[in-house]
């Protein structure tokens, strides 16, 4: 299995923290947040490689960044060629470009880079395995507010995916789906599909709506948190916090 982190946004919401650096890069409690998911992705040896996607704008510090790192399995920086938040290409066409470029033929664990868990991915991974299909993280929110503002699955008995709504609003259950997935390598060439047939990129939600009715789908229920630092006042207040 391979893995991708997404990491070319821009987090216009952090500025002016983030308008000359990375997201993923930052500084969280001594190290840097996509540090967090890779040193749990190598102490369980769940990847044999990580494809990092940057924008333009910021490729150089992930080159910093990797020239110090001593992680024993390989990184390969990718630069998707976007240089602001008005050019930039989506989760998901960002997906399919690490895929083409890299010329992935395994199976793909997707990482939104900018995220901090508070649980191992290895019981994601297995789930997965167990299933022996594609999988997709699930949460239980009960705020009406937030599931208008994500993903929200009908999930049945045997944790599948029924039925995909990206920002209903209407929610028709109260299972949210963060950006974490794994695609089965049979199911890769669907990514392209889906983009081709204009389905939405930007929001990954929107894909795993239009995904999950071609393929099956499954949802691991998280069994701790995600932080997902999405403004400067979370970013401090993480700093502040045990991790």
């Amino acid at each position: 299995m391979k893995c991708i982190l997404l990491c070319a946004g821009y987090a216009t919401r952090m500025y002016p923290l983030t308008e000359n650096f990375p997201k993923p890069l930052l500084d969280i409690k001594g190290k840097a947040l996509i540090d967090y998911l890779i040193e749990d992705l190598e102490g369980n040896n769940l990847i044999e490689e990580y494809i990092i996607v940057s924008n333009h704008k910021f490729i150089n510090h992930f080159n910093d960044w990797k020239d110090n790192n001593k992680y024993k399995n390989k990184i390969s920086l990718l630069d998707d060629g976007s240089t602001d938040n008005d050019n930039r290409l989506g989760a998901v066409k960002d997906i399919w470009f690490a895929i083409d470029k890299a010329d992935i033929s395994d199976d793909i664990l997707v990482l939104a880079g900018d995220n901090l868990l508070d649980f191992s991915l290895k019981g994601f991974v297995d789930f997965s395995k167990e299933k022996n299909g594609n999988a997709v993280m699930r949460y239980y929110e009960s705020e009406l507010a937030r599931l208008q503002r994500t993903g929200v699955a009908v999930i049945d008995s045997n944790d599948k995916i029924l039925e995909m709504a990206e920002k209903p609003k209407e929610p028709k259950s109260n299972w949210a789906i963060p950006p974490f997935y794994i695609f089965r390598k049979e199911c890769l060439k669907d990514i392209e599909e889906g983009i081709e047939s204009g389905c939405k990129t930007d929001a990954p939600g929107g894909f795993i709506e239009w995904f999950s009715k071609r393929n099956e789908v499954y949802a691991y229920l998280m069994p701790g948190k995600r932080i997902d630092i999405g403004n400067l006042e979370d970013y401090y207040l993480i700093n502040k916090e045990k991790i």
